[in-house]
């Protein structure tokens, strides 16, 4: 599991250490049932204290993406398909509520917008 931390982000190191491994579970990176990293291994290998991998692990185990068994560890938790859909959905929405947001920063038109997603949509299939 590959986690880059940046000093200069306004966002806590554990938020940004939750934020990557939720993401990494939905987009399929890390599947059902895959081991995480004990707690203090992730700490050692990001330099980093254990109690700020434990407040993610912890938060991430609320939110329902791992759980954890003592003496085992943490593992990618089953989810619902549909709660899954609707997360990444949301993904993409805050992702497209983004490039809006800059378009318009940009003076870029919607139609300019709507043509370019369109291409880049076609692109893909």
């Amino acid at each position: 599991m590959n986690i880059n931390l940046s000093n200069s982000s306004q966002e806590p190191i554990y938020l940004q250490i939750k934020n990557q491994i939720k993401q990494s579970i939905l987009r399929d990176e890390l599947k059902e049932g895959d081991p995480l990293p004990s707690m203090r291994r992730l700490a050692q290998d990001l330099r980093i204290s254990v109690i700020t991998t434990k407040r993610a692990y912890e938060e991430l185990e609320r939110d329902g993406f791992i759980t954890s068994f003592v003496g085992k560890g943490s593992f990618v938790a089953g989810h619902n398909n549909d709660l899954i859909h609707e997360k990444r959905l949301k993904m993409v929405e805050e992702e497209l509520a983004a490039i809006v947001t800059e378009s318009k920063n940009l003076n870029i038109s919607y139609q300019q917008l709507e043509e370019l997603l369109r291409m880049l949509y076609e692109e893909e299939e």
